[in-house]
């Protein structure tokens, strides 16, 4: 994975080989209007070591401190995807009714699409109304290792879409 951050925030984390990871970094460069560099931060170190917890099945909650950069829609979207508990899988819809608009699940795709910040904001727990795996940057057979991942190591029934 990797993982971008300044002093105080996390700012992306994605599979190296995300789809679309070089326009990430490229948006991540805009955003801040600063270059990348080398080096290690406290939020970097952070999400290293809860990342290995969260793989070992150790950890079901991030504390690493990040920094939303999107819309306020994308905003609203990360903000509620980061409250989906552990191993809870929920529907494009239920998202959209989450945030009292029913009718914008493609607009929630597509915020869900442009998630800077990989397992941390957990749009790997997002799928169709019927269950199915939809589209994820890591690929869907790493949503599909997240989801089972989860619910292998989760406390008792919470996999179970509410």
């Amino acid at each position: 994975m990797l993982a971008v951050a300044d002093e105080n925030f996390l700012h992306l984390l994605e599979f190296v080989d995300c789809t679309d990871l070089s326009d990430k970094i490229r948006r991540l460069q805009q955003q801040t209007r600063s270059k990348l560099v080398f080096g290690m931060t406290s939020p970097l170190l952070a999400i290293q070591q809860e990342l290995s917890a969260y793989f070992s099945g150790e950890l079901r909650t991030f504390k690493t401190p990040f920094l939303l950069a999107g819309s306020d829609f994308q905003n609203m979207v990360w903000q509620v995807l980061y409250s989906i508990p552990y191993g809870t899988l929920k529907s494009y819809s239920e998202l959209a009714f989450m945030l009292e608009r029913p009718k914008a699940y493609r607009a929630v795709a597509h915020a869900n699409a442009t998630n800077q910040i990989a397992i941390l904001i957990p749009c790997h727990r997002i799928v169709r109304n019927n269950g199915q795996l939809a589209g994820y940057n890591g690929g869907i057979k790493r949503k599909a290792w997240l989801i089972a991942h989860e619910q292998k190591t989760g406390s008792g029934g919470s996999s179970n879409r509410n």
